[in-house]
């Protein structure tokens, strides 16, 4: 079976956007594991507003909604969407158990690039296998949480880590689950 692996940019007070929406904290002066990690995937689950964020991004720089990324199978989750771009799959029903049929079919991992609310409904479900999370040495005090508030302990194998120059630091976990 395929890993969902969340992979994205926190802050180290847990934020993963500013009050605003803003990531503009994001350090993108190399590509801090990412282009590896992109010989590990072939699909991306993202939300809704990831989702239009990223073709915003897209139509004002070189047509990438993520710089470097390789072609990924994109899936996107939301219940108010009625098209998204060609090549793209809209799931707007059943997204659980859709994620899961996902999942069993052949290939590479997934990429769960965001949003909170489908990586909280993703979490919940016991769908994510692995968090990978570039943690960049800033506090913003204030914006969207990565995680919410949960009555359940998650255990975490860390698989590995690397700092960088810049002091941010990768973090790469495995999600241990029942029976693991």
């Amino acid at each position: 079976m395929r890993k969902l692996i969340l992979g994205l940019a926190i802050t180290l007070d847990g934020y993963i956007e500013g009050p605003n929406g803003e990531f503009d904290w994001c350090f993108t002066d190399q590509d801090y594991g990412l282009n590896e990690f992109f010989t590990e995937i072939d699909a991306i689950f993202i939300g809704r507003k990831s989702y239009e964020v990223a073709q915003q991004f897209a139509e004002s720089s070189s047509g990438e909604a993520i710089l470097s990324m390789p072609p990924l199978t994109e899936y996107v989750f939301s219940t108010t969407l009625k098209s998204v771009k060609t090549g793209a799959v809209l799931i707007s029903k059943d997204a659980m158990a859709e994620a899961r049929k996902i999942k069993e079919q052949p290939g590479k991992d997934i990429w769960l690039y965001g949003g909170a609310f489908l990586t909280e409904a993703l979490m919940n479900e016991g769908l994510v296998d692995e968090l990978w999370l570039s943690v960049h040495p800033i506090l913003l005090g204030g914006g969207r949480r990565l995680f919410g508030q949960s009555n359940d302990r998650i255990q975490l194998t860390l698989l590995n880590s690397k700092t960088y120059a810049t002091g941010l630091v990768s973090l790469r976990y495995s999600i241990k689950k029942d029976g693991n």
